[in-house]
């Protein structure tokens, strides 16, 4: 596999942020209030399995994974109710 384009590098990187900012808002209520548990859950079981599969990547630079080893494990932790 060839290695990502540090333009595409950003872009991944920055859709984890999205990830993250979700994961996190759905925990705490934030968004998604209003849908179903099952809903929820989907939703942070897909974005979590996300973080997992970007940071398996192996053309990371310094990118700084702590807030995504965060958001995996509330993620993971997670169930909606």
């Amino acid at each position: 596999m060839e290695d990502r384009t540090t333009e595409q590098l950003a872009q991944d990187y920055s859709a984890m942020g999205d990830s993250i900012s979700l994961i996190t808002a759905v925990i705490a209520g934030d968004s998604m209030a209003d849908d179903s548990a099952e809903d929820r859950q989907d939703c942070v079981d897909r974005n979590t399995q996300h973080l997992e599969l970007m940071k398996a990547k192996t053309d990371w630079g310094s990118e700084d994974m702590a807030a995504a080893n965060s958001a995996i494990a509330a993620g993971k932790g997670y169930t909606a109710s």
